[in-house]
């Protein structure tokens, strides 16, 4: 056993030594990935070698040979997996190293051991060294796991509330990343090469390459392997981690497919686009408890009113808030609208753009006393219709570009209480008039024109599912 010994301490100063020279052959790479499963019984034996070490108990030379030959091992097969792992972080860099060490420092405490040495003050210097070295050793390995943070006290964690117009990457996808990749693939363990704690690192890519091509799903292996079998040993997560939420991945396929910018807001993506349902899902949650009285509303009642030119969703699982988009079909015909009636005091999103809205349509609309978000472009709204709406005290973001709106309506605006956002761009209003009613109105953020370099954005980027005649 002694020559056991001899051989692995070698072997393992061999190895760091000349660790930028080594390539492994993949044999050895998978024997890498046994050092999670072999690690937890040496730490045991070396606390016990150092309790007893310490306290002069007597112990058996079997148990420092096997304790000492086990963490050799153990300190192996961790390089093994290290260099398969390509680039090192901070974490893992000291963990291979402490764990290195201490394996070095076993075999120094059989040496002494050995000679009768071992209840001499540096012998149990070394223990003590060998004890520190454990601990500090096992927390690096345990931060590159679970995270840096996964021995903080606990607390409640807190939701981070989406902004009115969230920017997609930073607000949406990155936190998606945050949670389900980026413990894998960041700079203290790069997992595959891959670095996903920025857009540079996605787009620059892995081992394997091509991790996200924007405007490509198909090609983006990001995505291949999340829709791969769970079964499959290269499905992402892998297998034991919690698997990404259909919205999630569909949230990912959206952003890649747009372009994967770091610029795109929801404000840029038209009611059309399923990104923005996916988007006002997630910002739904911060409001679910000013929702909890609304009424019951089975699905069976949207399904049945719902329609290839109307879409009802529910703003999170189960909510029984609404959100709903109509589009304009070739023969316009009022009744969809006015029929959901039934539900108007469960809607908090209503979109009714580009549609020649009547009376009762606008009745309708008036009996949404919860909503907070509302689009009439390109609708023939009146300032005077626009007054059978004004008592609609929780709306908070209104559109209305492109109407024939004049100044009666700003007076009408002044009774919305909980206004926060108003688009009146191309409509009768004169500037003069709206420059008063932004005056006595400074909590409203207005937005009344749009600059030329930006519509002409705006008109290019159909594959956004913007509306040709709409803005943000």
């Amino acid at each position: 056993m002694d020559h056991g010994i001899l051989a692995l301490t070698v072997f393992l100063l061999f190895c760091l030594l000349l660790e930028s020279h080594i390539r492994l052959p993949f044999w050895l790479a998978w024997v890498g990935k046994w050092h999670p499963m072999v690690l937890h019984f040496p730490i045991v034996l070396l606390l016990l070698m150092v309790l007893l070490g310490l306290t002069n108990q007597r112990m058996a030379p079997v148990l420092v040979q096997f304790t000492v030959l086990a963490t050799l091992v153990t300190a192996i097969s961790g390089f093994f997996l290290a260099v398969g792992n390509g680039e090192k972080g901070d974490l893992l860099f000291w963990h291979q190293y402490g764990g290195s060490l201490l394996a070095l420092l076993a075999g120094l405490w059989y040496v002494l051991f050995q000679y009768g040495l071992h209840q001499k003050g540096y012998a149990k210097g070394v223990l003590a060294v060998i004890m520190v070295l454990t601990f500090t050793t096992g927390h690096f390995g345990a931060s590159i796991t679970h995270g840096e943070d996964f021995l903080a006290l606990p607390r409640n964690p807190e939701k981070k509330e989406l902004p009115e117009n969230p920017k997609i990457y930073a607000h949406v996808v990155h936190p998606i990343l945050e949670t389900n990749c980026i413990p894998c693939h960041n700079p203290n363990k790069k997992k595959g090469g891959l670095l996903m704690t920025s857009l540079e690192g996605l787009l620059k890519g892995g081992e394997k390459g091509n991790t996200l091509v924007p405007g490509n799903v198909e090609e983006s292996e990001l995505l291949r392997r999340l829709h791969l079998p769970k079964t499959d040993e290269e499905h992402m997560p892998p297998d034991g981690k919690k698997p990404l939420e259909a919205s999630e991945i569909a949230i990912l396929e959206r952003w890649i497919a747009l372009g994967a910018l770091d610029t795109l807001t929801l404000a840029q993506l038209g009611p059309e686009e399923p990104l923005t349902n996916l988007v006002k899902a997630l910002m739904a949650p911060q409001e679910s408890e000013q929702w909890k009285e609304l009424p019951l509303v089975a699905d069976s009642t949207l399904q049945r009113l719902a329609s290839d030119y109307l879409t009802i969703q529910r703003l999170a699982n189960h909510s029984n808030a609404l959100t709903i988009t109509a589009f304009s079909p070739p023969i316009y015909d009022p009744s969809p609208i006015t029929a959901l009636q039934a539900i108007a005091q469960n809607v908090v999103a209503l979109d009714l753009s580009n549609l020649p809205l009547g009376a009762q349509e606008i009745d309708f609309v008036a009996q949404c006393t919860p909503l907070q978000r509302l689009d009439l472009d390109g609708t023939p709204i009146t300032s005077a219709t626009l007054g059978k709406l004004a008592h609609l005290e929780e709306l908070q973001f209104l559109r209305l570009h492109g109407t024939s709106l004049d100044d009666g309506a700003l007076s009408h605006l002044a009774q919305f209480k909980n206004l926060k956002k108003l688009y009146v761009w191309n409509t009768g209003i004169k500037q003069s008039a709206l420059r008063e009613f932004k005056e006595k109105n400074a909590g409203i953020e207005i937005e009344d024109g749009i600059q030329d370099s930006l519509e002409s954005f705006f008109r290019k980027s159909d594959t956004l599912g913007l509306k040709q005649n709409g803005a943000p």
